[in-house]
């Protein structure tokens, strides 16, 4: 199951909720951010929120191994590390949506049920650790997945924001493959704490985003 389940957790189609998310390109764009830069965004989001999200993803798989499950520390951590409340309340959301494939896929697994007894509703990484337990993928292939999901997350948005030769999607994420494979790194060698690596500006845009009343995603 896992290699296919890592197919499955890197497919933008999978349905839970992600096609409702531009990671952060449409609060970019309406802040004047041109096609051109999009691969500059790549490489700048996977230098920050991938990694951290990868490294919160690996860690929250690593806690669904352990008995008893315990994700409050990993949901306090990325938490902090989300000043801006509409990217925390935006991560909220999009788990919901992997914690309803991983409660329907085993609501009695330990890894899902203890996402239930944290203190606030589970922030995306968090979820997918659980999801990763519950579908027997590896460190290495949560990681990629998690990584892979913010590439292709950007790319598919900017069809419908910047839109242009949907073969330049393509060009950007193959360019972006070291900056992709430095984040799984950074991700897999983390073995109890988790990266800080900030990106204000993203944060100021999501602010901004967050009060929008024309918006075609959470952010």
């Amino acid at each position: 199951m896992g290699a296919l389940a890592a197919l499955l957790l890197g497919d933008g189609r999978l349905q839970v909720g992600g096609h409702t998310y531009s990671a952060g390109l449409e609060p970019a764009v309406a802040a004047g951010l041109t096609r051109d830069r999009v691969p500059a965004l790549l490489r700048a989001r996977l230098r920050t929120t991938a990694a951290t999200e990868a490294a919160g993803a690996v860690l929250a798989l690593r806690a669904a191994h352990r008995t008893p499950v315990a994700y409050e520390p990993v949901q306090r951590a990325l938490a902090a590390r989300m000043p801006a409340a509409p990217q925390r309340e935006v991560s909220a959301t999009l788990g919901r949506g992997v914690h309803r494939l991983a409660r329907r896929l085993a609501p009695d697994h330990p890894a899902v049920t203890a996402l239930a007894g944290l203190s606030s509703r589970p922030l995306r990484p968090v979820a997918f650790g659980a999801l990763g337990a519950v579908m027997g993928v590896t460190a290495a292939e949560l990681a990629h997945a998690v990584v892979h999901d913010e590439l292709q997350t950007v790319a598919a948005a900017a069809l419908k924001l910047l839109p242009g030769d949907p073969l330049d999607s393509v060009a950007w994420l193959l360019a972006a493959r070291p900056d992709a494979e430095a984040a799984v790194e950074l991700a897999l060698g983390t073995p109890d704490g988790l990266p800080a690596r900030a990106a204000p500006l993203t944060e100021q845009w999501a602010l901004d985003h967050a009060r929008r009343e024309r918006r075609l995603f959470l952010a």
